[in-house]
């Protein structure tokens, strides 16, 4: 179809008059000489103000075309066998039904008749052609064929083996990498998950296929991908294991190593771990984000009181403020706060951590080296003689790290670290247990905070959510709170890619030591002791707080239940409603 007709066929839809038109086209025709790739069709429905699938719509019936709902489409592998992958997603197009040897094939550009022609050609067969907005084909391109199907495609129709796996220099990854097929199969891995805010991918072998997964607001998710992935699977790993400065020869011990990439201009530290499994070597990448603006004291998710509160804590000359809580609970996002909220040209901050995650100017960073001798413990005695004000250590892992750390406190200096403990009021045993006198604990420990990440609700699919009181009774919702207590949930949606939840904030449990903590730390009492006697004195625990959270709406009852209690606990409160 010539530029004339389809000019006309937007004027008799009422999409465009004659000089809207001529002028978006000529708007979209310098686009592309400046190198983007919009489609042309989602350049005039951006220009129209309409959304894709309603602009779609309209020019489906100015065709006489069906428009095909992706969402609603219902994919088999013998549909996804009826167009080759490469011809798919060269092309942005997908199949949507089969029927007495008639294809139907959803599109996003009906103007293009060579792209039509070659659609037709591929499937040996009659063919009709339905619209489709361009993002919603290559969602589902992605979903049903799986991710990096048409690298795996190429794969397999290449005569050259064994494929050879080149170390680039020059690590950026974009959406449409040409690299060889290999390197551009894991950098569309690392692109994908990114894209969905993912902070950990899986490698993980089993003995009929490779397994993907990413972990998306601390949860995981199966990634799609093409069956045939499995027979490839020696030569990803190795191309991982080149890429972050392994051995790929050593296929029988684990492995560490780093690679630093660039996405979008982003700077993004990935963190490498293989082990070797029964299936092959399983492998982990940790994606962390460099240079980014973290988030700021008043981000973390705090009410009011608490943030007052941990104002005046870290501003203290001397004293340990302790984070506890478990692996990826965002324990380094809340000392990194601390950190950059006390930041100035008259305070010495030194830390020492393993890795840094972020680099904060102004502040002297070390990278914990345990492999040459560089622990925290050695670390932490050199810092001390730097003439610090403000020291940061990592974590407390053992008891010449705590011993220096109270020290250092006793002595004028303000110390900030992480611990592993379930709540603030196990932090005091912890330390004792690892052999710190409870007279040195109670003279330095200023304040414990525990937090956990709990995922927000879907802003696009949030609605009112109606709850048996029993229920909230027993998940410790105050009774006389109850009738007038709203909560909230996500059914899922397209933006949420149907979890309900998207995005997460923080739940924190800020115990801070007192005179009458003191003599309780000084007599070896239990946990629970303190932390009774700290909920009297107005310590609001994890729960408490994120049941606040719950009935303002920021998250939902049952992910408060998820992270604040035992799996045992959670069943039996769930079977009971």
């Amino acid at each position: 179809m010539g530029f004339p007709s389809i000019k006309k066929l937007f004027e008799d839809s009422g999409l465009a008059t004659s000089t809207e038109f001529e002028s978006w086209h000529k708007s979209w025709t310098k686009s592309q000489e400046n190198g983007e790739n919009e489609s042309m069709l989602t350049f005039f429905a951006r220009e129209k103000g309409l959304a894709d699938d309603l602009f779609m719509q309209t020019l489906s019936k100015a065709l006489g075309w069906d428009y095909a709902d992706l969402r609603k489409l219902s994919f088999t592998d013998e549909l996804g066998r009826k167009i080759t992958t490469k011809v798919a997603f060269q092309n942005n197009v997908i199949p949507t039904s089969f029927e007495e040897d008639h294809l139907c094939v959803a599109v996003c550009n009906p103007f293009d008749s060579g792209l039509l022609n070659e659609v037709q050609f591929n499937a040996q067969c009659r063919v009709s052609f339905a619209l489709a907005p361009e993002t919603e084909i290559q969602k589902a391109l992605t979903k049903f064929y799986g991710v990096g199907a048409q690298t795996l495609d190429e794969m397999e129709n290449d005569d050259d083996e064994p494929i050879e796996i080149l170390l680039d220099d020059d690590k950026e990854i974009e959406e449409g990498d040409q690299e060889a097929s290999v390197i551009k199969f894991v950098n569309q891995i690392i692109w994908e998950a990114f894209k969905d805010r993912a902070t950990d991918i899986h490698f993980e072998p089993s003995e009929d296929e490779l397994r993907i997964r990413y972990r998306v607001d601390g949860i995981l998710l199966q990634a799609p991908m093409p069956p045939q992935l499995k027979r490839y699977q020696s030569s990803l790993i190795s191309r991982i294991k080149i890429m972050s400065g392994m051995d790929i020869a050593e296929k029988r011990l684990p492995q560490d190593g780093r690679i630093n990439v660039r996405i979008k201009g982003e700077e993004l530290d990935i963190r490498v771990s293989t082990v070797p499994t029964v299936h092959g070597e399983s492998v982990s990448l940790r994606l962390l984000t460099r240079g980014t603006i973290f988030l700021t004291l008043d981000k973390l998710g705090f009410p009011q009181h608490e943030m007052d509160a941990l104002k005046n804590i870290i501003v203290k000359p001397h004293g340990i403020v302790l984070v506890t809580g478990p692996t990826g609970s965002g324990k380094s996002t809340s000392l990194y706060a601390f950190l950059s909220t006390i930041n100035s040209v008259s305070k010495r901050i030194i830390t020492i951590e393993e890795p840094v995650e972020y680099e904060l100017k102004g502040i002297n960073q070390i990278a914990a080296r345990p492999d040459i001798g560089l622990t925290f413990a050695m670390g932490l005695r050199h810092i001390l003689r730097q003439d610090p004000d403000v020291v940061m250590v990592g974590e407390i892992r053992d008891t010449e790290t705590a011993e220096i750390s109270i020290r250092a406190a006793l002595t004028g200096h303000l110390v900030f670290s992480t611990l592993h403990t379930n709540d603030a009021p196990s932090a005091f045993t912890r330390l004792i247990d690892m052999g710190i006198e409870p007279f040195l604990v109670a003279s330095s420990v200023e304040a414990v905070l525990a937090q956990r990440l709990v995922r927000t609700i879907c802003k696009f699919c949030k609605t009112e959510q109606t709850i048996d009181p029993d229920y909230l009774k027993r998940a410790g919702v105050p009774e006389s709170e109850i009738a007038q207590s709203h909560f909230w949930h996500g059914p899922g949606c397209e933006e949420c890619r149907n979890t309900g939840y998207k995005g997460r904030t923080g739940i924190h449990e800020l115990l801070i030591v007192s005179e009458t903590h003191r003599p309780l730390i000084l007599n070896r009492a239990a946990a629970a002791t303190i932390s009774r006697k700290s909920i009297e004195m107005g310590m609001q625990t994890l729960r408490m707080d994120g049941l606040e959270k719950a009935r303002k709406g920021v998250t939902t009852l049952e992910e408060v239940i998820r992270v604040t209690q035992s799996e045992e606990h959670l069943d039996s409160l769930i079977e009971s409603n």
